[in-house]
């Protein structure tokens, strides 16, 4: 049975940073490239960042020199480092799995919560 157990998000102020982590079993998950998605209510789940199985990054141009997407393959977790967070960025972050024949795979979300 595959998990994605998404942690790390909680309540920070404008500026601050926090790092969410995404653990992942039931995959062989250096095969997997990874992803942090974000939504807010009434709005479409927006991909944030991504990294590749081989390690390759991409971002959103809107959090591109604040946020960092890195991997454990040792302990199947993947991570996303948000630095200089704003109220716009407040949102549920959700974590995915893609593999190269398709399958995909979530977690439940995290909330983060920018605001003073």
């Amino acid at each position: 049975q595959v998990q994605l157990v998404e942690s790390g998000g909680g309540l920070v102020q404008p500026g601050g940073s926090l790092r969410l982590s995404c653990a992942a079993s039931g995959i062989r998950f250096s095969l997997y490239g990874m992803s942090w998605y974000r939504q807010v209510p009434d709005k479409q789940r927006e991909l944030v960042a991504t990294i590749t199985f081989g390690g390759r990054t991409n971002y959103a141009d809107s959090v591109k020199g604040r946020f960092t997407i890195s991997r454990d393959n040792a302990k199947n977790t993947v991570y996303l480092q948000m630095n200089s967070l704003k109220p716009e960025d407040t949102a549920v972050y959700y974590c995915n799995a893609g593999s190269p024949k398709g399958s995909t795979y979530w977690g439940q979300g995290t909330q983060v919560t920018v605001s003073s």
